[in-house]
């Protein structure tokens, strides 16, 4: 709930009641990393004299990497002994954060410390993927030697992500010719889909999304629909948008909010007025205290040219009280310091 003032009145009931701070300690750090209060985190961390196990200090390690307090989180790394859950959760974090320079660093302990598994690895095709390096995705997705369906589907979603459709297809297919067999799951399904939908592969998603039932069992869930709505939208076939959404109701499936924002940004990018109102409906009948929802109807109005409806939207979020979340983006000084010395 990242709410950092009944958390710190619990800390204090605990120190007021006598309570052994040892024990709950990484929980304490956990919460008040989570919050972005590292500096709190570090503070518990120091009171503990005696106790401190590898748990708390794989917890300061990640909670230090999640709010880039980069110089701390070696100090600790450097007082412990490495491990496949340290390092595993701080690449995690180096993911969150987009941060290449420091993951690299840990990419570099985990190999002098012989930490090279598939789980690692895993979380290294996720970094380097995230970071935009997709070179460094494919080098170390062809040396894993026991490729587990994480990292095939890893692997998808960064072919996808960066605009690769047709060869994150040609690996999908390359899933069931491996001498392991890796069957895909429900998340493979959805990176292919999203991959097909990137690429403007309708035909090809169409047959993923079919093949879910068909050959592996699987009921389509509202992340694959919403997918795969989202594909046919970019490719302008609202018609058959609709029918799938007939279907999933049809088949029991009650449409989320996702699959709605899904509906109302089709219907936004092809200027389809009535399905759009329609899909606005049921969307604010379902969160009529999100935000952002406010938000995403009123760039469709604009988008279909209706101004009157956009001012209205305003005032109703005013009345509200509903205030749109500002976006944040972080820029790395090195990065550009580098790219001004070239």
């Amino acid at each position: 709930m990242k709410a950092f003032r009944q958390g710190r009145q619990v800390h204090g009931l605990v120190v007021v009641l006598g309570r052994d701070l040892v024990i709950l300690s990484t929980a304490l750090i956990d919460f008040y990393a989570d919050v972005g209060h590292i500096s709190e985190a570090m503070k518990v961390f120091s009171s503990l004299k005696g106790g401190i196990d590898s748990v708390m200090c794989n917890s300061l390690l990640v909670g230090c990497i999640k709010n880039q307090k980069y110089e701390e989180a070696f100090s600790i790394m450097s007082r412990m002994r490495p491990n496949v859950v340290a390092l595993t959760g701080a690449l995690s974090a180096c993911s969150e954060n987009s941060n290449l320079w420091i993951g690299k660093q840990i990419h570099c302990v985990a190999l002098r410390f012989g930490f090279i598994d598939t789980q690692l690895c895993n979380v290294l095709l996720d970094m380097y993927a995230k970071c935009g390096k997709l070179r460094n995705v494919q080098s170390l997705f062809d040396w894993i030697l026991h490729k587990d369906v994480v990292s095939w589907t890893t692997m998808i979603q960064a072919y996808g992500n960066h605009g690769y459709g047709l060869e994150a297809l040609e690996l999908f297919k390359k899933m069931g010719e491996e001498g392991s067999r890796v069957l895909p799951n429900s998340v493979t399904f959805l990176a292919v889909l999203s991959a097909c939908g990137h690429s403007g592969l309708v035909d090809e998603g169409r047959e993923c999304f079919n093949l879910m039932r068909e050959k592996y069992g699987f009921d389509p869930g509202q992340e694959h629909y919403a997918c795969f709505i989202d594909a046919l939208g970019r490719a302008g076939k609202m018609d058959e948008a609709w029918c799938l959404l007939d279907n999933m109701v049809k088949n029991g499936t009650r449409p989320t909010a996702a699959v709605w924002i899904t509906l109302l940004n089709a219907c936004s990018l092809n200027q389809d007025v009535a399905r759009g109102e329609f899909a606005a409906k049921h969307l604010l009948e379902l969160e009529p205290d999100n935000p952002g929802n406010y938000v995403l109807l009123s760039n469709f109005n604009a988008a279909v040219g209706n101004w009157d409806s956009v001012d209205k939207l305003r005032d109703t979020m005013k009345k509200r009280g509903l205030v749109k979340e500002a976006g944040s983006s972080h820029v790395s000084l090195a990065g550009c310091q580098e790219a001004a010395a070239k």
